[in-house]
């Protein structure tokens, strides 16, 4: 099943979605920083056929606006709705993977009666971590841009699937292969994740929720143990042999969880 480019515009910022079609409930796909909605191809053409699919390029993203004004999480939460809103995805699920299940996990916060149910993957309330834009920003810096190759990228990037998924959200240019965002934007989405944790707002979630770890990931075992504490209607599991990007390198094990997931809710 091909998917349909479809815009949505919030504010004058655009957003470009990739819509797999379907009549079933509806799941919205939100990628990671740095990320793009094609990260989520295998997994729409596995969902498509029984749910309705929009895998979404959010704000500074791939295709999607380059230089929003705002990078704030109400904003990136806002832009959920929006999609939602005008595609007709009602009480849609959100599976989120890193940023994007941050996102995602705000949203249902925000927006309990909008939202059916979460599946973050390698996401959580997280604690204030000062050091986290500088981090990004210096990786950020690191890349050799522009690429020769597609290849080149993915050799970069960390080989294999991982690296492959990666490189596949660049774009050709005369003189190679380069970044669908921009550094600063990249940098200015995570600063409020630098300053606080959102503990408050993992609190609110009411609706079912799937917490999909890597057994080598960044989410702390301490902190996954608080989240199924504090959310009675919270499932957890890990995935052997990933890291924080298990969703492209183990896809059939999330896709399978994520399947089942769905399946329990109807």
């Amino acid at each position: 099943m091909a998917w349909t480019r479809r815009m949505v515009v919030r504010d004058g910022v655009r957003l470009v979605c990739r819509d797999w079609g379907g009549s079933g409930r509806p799941v919205v796909l939100l990628h990671g920083l740095a990320g793009h909605a094609g990260e989520w191809d295998a997994l729409a053409r596995r969902l498509s056929p029984r749910y309705r699919v929009v895998a979404v390029d959010q704000r500074g993203h791939g295709a999607a606006e380059r230089h929003p004004g705002d990078v704030s999480r109400a904003a990136y939460v806002a832009d959920v709705i929006a999609v939602a809103g005008q595609l007709a995805l009602r009480r849609p699920v959100l599976v989120g993977q890193s940023l994007g299940g941050h996102t995602a996990m705000l949203t249902a916060a925000a927006h309990p009666g909008l939202v059916g149910a979460l599946v973050l993957v390698e996401a959580g309330p997280g604690g204030p971590n000062p050091d986290a834009p500088a981090d990004i920003g210096g990786w950020l810096d690191s890349w050799p841009t522009p690429f020769p190759t597609r290849d080149a990228a993915a050799a970069f990037l960390g080989g294999g699937a991982v690296g492959t998924g990666w490189a596949a959200g660049l774009e050709e240019r005369e003189d190679g292969w380069w970044p669908r965002f921009d550094r600063d934007v990249m940098v200015g989405s995570l600063a409020e994740n630098a300053r606080r944790s959102f503990w408050p707002e993992w609190g609110r979630i009411t609706c079912p929720t799937l917490v999909v770890l890597a057994q080598s990931g960044i989410i702390p075992a301490q902190e996954a143990d608080e989240m199924l504490g504090q959310g009675p209607a919270t499932l957890s599991m890990s995935i052997p042999g990933t890291g924080h990007d298990l969703h492209l390198e183990r896809p059939e094990a999330l896709h399978t969880a994520v399947w089942d997931f769905l399946a329990d809710l109807a």
